[in-house]
């Protein structure tokens, strides 16, 4: 071997022994030569880059005109996990039969639960128009008021209502729905706490008892 490769060979052994020094579980140490900036280089790069946490929100989705359902569908398709509440109603065919249906408590609205970096992944749902924003800036409802939403609303009977604003307002203060603030209302002989999502201007009535409810103090 001529001698120019002979020192050629030795110090590539010899940087491989101190590129490859490693612990008993077979992780590598460091690097000792410092004199390539390639090689810091490249294990800088190699290192695995942090990736900032996001947690998961709650926002409406706002679809075509009954197109809701099947907006469920196609989320439920893509792993996007949604709330879409419905409600029963008789419907009277041309034919004069009968029959209850379920409809969307609030029309053209299905709830998303997804990290903000994952809208696209909703506006590119066929049926999608857009999530309800606040400027630039996505609005998120908050968790409470979903989950109660999710475990009251199927333990009453409810419907929609108009979208109200003022009123004598009460919470309620036993039963499912517990601590939700609404405007009370009468319809016939029954007290109904109107519930309002503000962020979609949608409301939905809640049937309650006289002993379920408080006035809400200012």
């Amino acid at each position: 071997m001529r001698p120019d490769a002979a020192k050629c060979a030795i110090a590539v052994l010899t940087a491989s022994r101190k590129l490859t020094s490693l612990t008993e579980d077979g992780e590598a140490l460091s690097f000792v030569d410092h004199s390539s900036d390639s090689l810091a280089t490249l294990a800088s790069s190699a290192q695995p880059k942090a990736v900032p946490f996001e947690s998961s929100e709650w926002f409406a989705a706002y679809t075509l005109p009954r197109h809701e359902k099947a907006v469920g569908r196609q989320l439920e398709a893509r792993y996007i996990e949604s709330f879409l509440p419905l409600y029963r109603v008789s419907r009277r065919w041309k034919n004069g039969c009968t029959v209850v249906v379920e409809q969307p408590l609030f029309p053209s609205y299905i709830f998303v639960c997804i990290e903000r970096r994952q809208a696209v992944n909703v506006l590119q749902v066929p049926g999608v128009l857009s999530i309800v924003s606040a400027g630039r800036e996505l609005a998120a409802l908050t968790t409470p008021e979903i989950d109660a939403l999710r475990s009251g609303l199927p333990l009453r009977q409810f419907e929609p209502h108009p979208y109200l604003v003022v009123g004598e307002q009460a919470r309620i203060v036993s039963g499912s729905l517990s601590g939700m603030v609404g405007v009370l209302v009468r319809k016939k002989s029954n007290l109904r706490v109107v519930l309002t999502l503000e962020l979609i201007r949608q409301s939905v009535a809640v049937e309650v008892g006289i002993d379920e409810i408080e006035p809400l103090k200012s």
